[in-house]
């Protein structure tokens, strides 16, 4: 996992943005037009000096849609709660999965093939940060950088 800290903004980017709910169901013809833009930076980003981007490597949180490739955006400024989706430190390395602290504290995979890391005394596990937003890209046409 790569960690990249959110650099400082000379300048906002405005992106359009259709104020219109997209339909998950049946398409809306009328409403096709832009309203105004928006800065998906302060959009996304509460705590711009706390949150960093990582890059995800592997499969193990496949089933909350965080894929190989995948941009989290994390807030290591947020206290993680039950059901959070964190990074970690454990045993030095960064890991992302889901916190759970019923019945008992672990950290579990999205993905069936990954046993829960149970957070005990055995291993040294610090929870770092929250997700807060995860990109991936969808086409694959997409340049990314």
């Amino acid at each position: 996992m790569m960690l990249y800290k959110i650099a400082a903004r000379q300048q906002k980017t405005d992106i359009p943005l259709y104020l219109n709910p997209i339909a998950a169901g049946f398409p809306s013809p009328a409403a096709d037009y832009v309203e105004k833009g928006i800065d998906l930076v302060a959009h996304l980003i509460a705590h711009p000096s706390s949150t960093y981007v990582l890059k995800v490597s592997g499969d193990s949180m496949r089933d909350a849609a965080i894929i190989d490739g995948s941009m989290l955006l994390v807030d290591f400024s947020l206290k993680p709660a039950h059901n959070d989706i964190v990074v970690a430190s454990l045993d030095g390395e960064f890991t992302v999965k889901r916190l759970m602290l019923h019945p008992y504290p672990h950290l579990r995979a999205e993905n069936p093939s990954y046993a829960p890391i149970p957070l005990n005394e055995d291993r040294q596990v610090e929870i770092v940060g929250v997700v807060t937003t995860v990109i991936s890209t969808m086409h694959r046409n997409v340049r990314t950088r």
